[in-house]
């Protein structure tokens, strides 16, 4: 990796920040207010955090505007994590070096292979595969027949996209997981025996989607599996066949799916959250980690719970439930004094 030093005044205009202080300060990396050393820039999220500043060892700090100067040079900004997450991207930025087509991968025929790609040992591509420019496979990656995937996109190690997906540009997907094995899907005759429906569809991923580690994505029975433009998918997901995730969406780990679900724009889902099949959550719906949904929720619902319930009235509950020991005591108690009340009325 190539050392990129940059001046704290072109680094503020990155990010629409104020400098305050030496703006010729150079910045090789980014860390945080307790790690981060000499040449390194770090980030203060909370205002109230001054005391920070003065043990940091940090060259200079992004901070929130109400904090207007400091012993070290300052880059002044509304929001410091999303100004410190840009100017780390940009840091660590490198131009794409193709390295071609390992000797020791597995390329099927008549794919489209574009020369700036880079395609490591032991990946293997199905016939007909199409690639745009700049894109990425790891080691032991398979992607199946027919599949097809946008410019700098980059499948890592071990991933699986099986035939006839689509995935668009500047696609991130990690180690393990799974695009377009077959859903779940079963007629039980009269037997009892479970008869498998045949899964024909396939996955689509749009633009600017990243996907975590052995997170599996089915295909659809018929039709189309989608998942959005910037949609962000943490590890170890299961979404089921047919389901539609909409733009801007954030799924925590664990999520589940169930088949035909869909998810409007920037809907948040908790870690563990599970969601029944064809139902749908609007745009803007958030569910609390480990919530349970298992109707449709209209646009900008915050719930919790399982089953899931208004956020509030959740909290409610579970501040109940937490007594419920000592609650069934008093009930207990209670019936007793009606019958002892009950045995002297009749005395």
């Amino acid at each position: 990796m190539v050392e990129k030093k940059r001046d704290l005044r072109s680094l503020a205009q990155l990010v629409n920040g104020e400098i305050a202080g030496d703006g010729d300060t150079l910045i090789r990396g980014l860390g945080s207010i307790e790690t981060a050393g000499e040449g390194e820039i770090a980030f203060l999220v909370k205002a109230n955090r001054t005391d920070a500043l003065k043990s940091t060892q940090a060259s200079a700090v992004i901070v929130p505007m109400s904090i207007e100067a400091a012993d070290k040079p300052l880059i002044r900004v509304r929001d410091p994590y999303l100004a410190s997450a840009k100017i780390h991207n940009f840091l660590l930025d490198e131009p794409f070096r193709a390295q071609g087509i390992h000797p020791r991968a597995c390329i099927g025929e008549g794919c489209t292979i574009p020369e700036q790609v880079s395609i490591a040992p032991c990946a293997v591509l199905g016939d007909r595969v199409r690639l745009g420019e700049r894109v990425t496979i790891g080691a032991g990656t398979v992607v199946g027949d027919d599949v097809a995937i946008g410019d700098d996109t980059t499948l890592k190690a071990n991933v699986t996209v099986e035939k006839g997906c689509r995935l668009g540009c500047r696609v991130t997907i990690h180690p393990g997981a799974v695009i377009g094995a077959d859903g779940y899907g079963y007629a039980v005759d009269e037997k009892g025996c479970h008869v498998k429906r045949p899964q024909v569809g396939i996955v689509r991923i749009d633009d600017d989607v990243e996907i975590g580690a052995n997170t599996c994505i089915d295909r659809a029975t018929f039709g189309v599996t989608w998942i959005k433009s910037g949609v962000k998918i943490d590890n170890l997901v299961q979404i089921a066949h047919n389901v539609i995730i909409g733009e801007n969406s954030l799924l925590v780990s664990q999520v589940g799916i169930a088949g035909s679900a869909s998810c409007g724009r920037n809907v948040v889902l908790g870690g563990k959250v599970a969601i029944n099949g064809h139902i749908h959550l609007d745009d803007g719906v958030m569910v609390a980690s480990c919530g349970g949904v298992h109707q449709s929720l209209p646009k900008g619902s915050l719930v919790g719970g399982r089953p899931a319930l208004p956020v509030k009235q959740w909290a409610k509950a579970t501040a109940v439930f937490a007594r419920l020991p000592e609650l069934a005591k008093d009930v207990k108690q209670l019936i007793k004094d009606v019958e002892s009340l009950k045995d002297d009325k009749k005395k």
